[in-house]
């Protein structure tokens, strides 16, 4: 969350939380007494209302990893502007070599966007939103892209206040 200027950061206490789980991954490690078989989960948690996070969790069982990740996600809450339920410009974000392109849609269009990307946006609370997510299709990259894109994201109200000026001078010239 480094390295993005107008973050605000979210306490987890107060807001009713709902997660997502983006993927499980089986990992094996070979040790000379066989194969020793852990898990990782990602995990997507928000409020469906702006409040956003990730979390990666490992376990040698599937369920406290995915519990271990929902933990870690909740630490690191973000705040995304959210306008009638679409994004306020369109944007693209960039992490390794996964690459999202999320743009806003008229009411009624729905969240065209797959996997990764889909968890991410509805977790948010976008209702109609385009996107298409090019290169790799690693979902740890994809949520983190995903997220390099979300705050990236101004509202005029924050272009306004950052410049000094009217709304009306921000949208009038």
């Amino acid at each position: 969350m480094l390295g993005y200027k107008n973050v605000e950061r979210v306490k987890p206490s107060g807001l009713e939380l709902v997660d997502k789980l983006v993927g499980v991954q089986r990992v094996t490690k070979v040790t000379k007494g066989g194969r020793a078989f852990g898990f990782s989960a990602i995990v997507v948690v928000g409020d469906g209302n702006g409040v956003v996070g990730h979390g990666l969790g490992k376990s040698k069982d599937v369920a406290s990893a995915i519990a271990k990740a929902i933990e870690d996600a909740k630490k690191n809450l973000v705040r995304i502007p959210i306008i009638d339920g679409t994004l306020p410009h369109e944007q693209k974000g960039k992490f390794g070599g996964a690459k999202v392109f999320i743009k806003p849609a008229s009411h009624g269009t729905g969240v065209i966007a797959g996997g990764a990307v889909r968890a991410v946006l509805e977790s948010v609370g976008i209702h109609d939103v385009l996107s298409k997510s090019q290169g790799s299709s690693n979902p740890h990259n994809v949520v983190k892209a995903t997220f390099d894109a979300l705050l990236q994201l101004r509202s005029a109200a924050t272009i306004a206040k950052q410049r000094g000026i009217s709304l009306e001078r921000v949208f009038n010239g």
